[in-house]
């Protein structure tokens, strides 16, 4: 890298991730004190170590340019890959999932960096493929690349993690102009599966009554059935679109292609995920259900943020987390340490943050002249934004707890170092977007 392209470093990408670290550190070591202002924590050193080896990683990326790294991204993609499946076979469990590999004290989790690769390898397939006139193929391979490693991460068992490769899928294949209506129909697909999983729960737990027609979703016989009549249905409509040429029948087609493969998926999760997993769902619904379990951590982090106010109770003077009330403070409800200490207004310079972070990437994705660039410039954009938006929204009560990290906050080495190995590649990207 020349002297000349260190001055063009996007200064203010770079600075968002850094003073978003540094407020990790500042609230990680907070959240350490304990009732009496003992510290009982050192996670905060480590937290350290790895912000400082994360912005070291951003800066030495940025000197590298990232079309290097197109020609090994289909060995880094198979290099994560093997790791995922090595880390579900001999992984340790951290939270009801084997989703870590290491010795001690000390590991990685291969998921954090799973996402990079797979937007790079993404990135390639798509820059390869931006001349192919069929729409579809290219769509289905996408979906491939990206539903292989999630499938994986889904196994260890980790839902939170495999979420954020859906945004990553939707928002690159989107940007590489894939037809809309094959994006639109995965996100069909994965917003009506949320909905059919939720209702037997909402039925078992909260309405405490039974409604026949919902056990189409519990029950295997009925699923089985529905699905059957549903597929003759969508035969028919399908000869009839080939036959007559109507319009309609395509999109009865393409309903009931949306209702049969969500009917599927929401049957098997309640067979994958976890019981903990599955109470989430409830206590998001409904805190109440079990308010001294699964619910205590939503209402102890609404309690927090509360407390507050406008402008904090001040640094070092929370209650909520130094009583310990909030379970796992220092990984998932960071930000609720955060607003309980410097208010609505930090929590603004949160949001300020990361969303000067969002709009500097779509900059870079726009103005580069590279598409392989533009698209991992996208693909960082979902991340980063899927991220913000479930881990703020789970600590204000409007989303389910997923365990997903509030990236360069929360405390752990392989978000931290993913996320900053993100800024670097997004740097690399800026400094080299008029070369082609």
């Amino acid at each position: 890298m020349r002297l000349r392209d260190m001055s063009e470093i996007d200064f203010s990408l770079l600075l968002s991730a850094i003073t978003l670290s540094v407020f990790g550190v500042l609230f990680i070591y907070s959240s350490g004190l304990n009732s009496s202002g003992a510290l009982v924590s050192n996670e905060y050193i480590r937290q350290i170590i790895w912000a400082t080896a994360g912005v070291i990683i951003a800066m030495a990326l940025s000197m590298v340019d990232y079309k290097r790294i197109r020609d090994i991204s289909f060995y880094l993609y198979l290099g994560t890959l093997a790791l995922l499946v090595y880390t579900c076979i001999n992984g340790r469990y951290v939270s009801g999932a084997r989703a870590w590999i290491g010795i001690g004290i000390f590991g990685i989790q291969p998921s954090e960096f799973a996402k990079i690769t797979t937007i790079i390898f993404l990135a390639r397939y798509l820059d390869d493929s931006k001349r192919t006139p069929e729409s579809f193929f290219r769509f289905f391979i996408s979906c491939i690349i990206v539903f292989v490693p999630m499938a994986v991460i889904l196994i260890q068992p980790d839902f939170g993690t495999s979420l954020v490769f859906i945004p990553i899928l939707l928002v690159m294949t989107f940007i590489a102009g894939v037809a809309i209506k094959y994006v639109f129909f995965l996100t069909a697909v994965i917003g009506f599966t949320g909905v059919l999983m939720v209702l037997p729960l909402w039925q078992s737990y909260i309405l405490k009554n039974t409604i026949p027609a919902l056990l189409i979703l519990t029950n295997a016989r009925f699923t089985a059935i529905a699905i059957m009549a549903l597929g003759i249905i969508a035969v028919i409509a399908l000869f009839g679109f080939i036959r007559f040429k109507k319009q309609y029948f395509y999109w009865i087609v393409f309903g009931v292609a949306v209702v049969i493969i969500s009917l599927g998926a929401s049957f098997m999760s309640h067979k994958v995920l976890k019981d903990y997993q599955l109470q989430r769902l409830i206590v998001f619904m409904d805190p109440d259900v079990d308010p001294r379990g699964a619910g205590w951590n939503i209402k102890q982090s609404l309690t927090a943020i509360g407390s507050g106010g406008l402008s904090g109770k001040g640094y070092l003077q929370g209650t909520q987390s130094h009583y310990r009330f909030l379970p796992q403070q220092s990984t998932d409800f960071i930000f609720s340490i955060f607003t309980e200490e410097w208010g609505f207004m930090g929590g603004l310079l949160v949001f300020a943050l990361f969303l000067l972070i969002c709009l500097r990437l779509v900059r870079i994705m726009k103005t580069t002249t590279d598409s392989f660039g533009a698209y991992i410039a996208a693909g960082l954009s979902g991340m980063f934004i899927f991220h913000f938006l479930i881990n703020v929204g789970m600590t204000m009560g409007i989303m389910p707890i997923t365990g997903i990290p509030l990236l360069f906050m929360s405390y752990g080495g392989s978000s931290v170092l993913s996320a900053m190995s993100g800024i670097g590649l997004a740097l690399s990207i800026y400094v080299r977007r008029f070369r082609h």
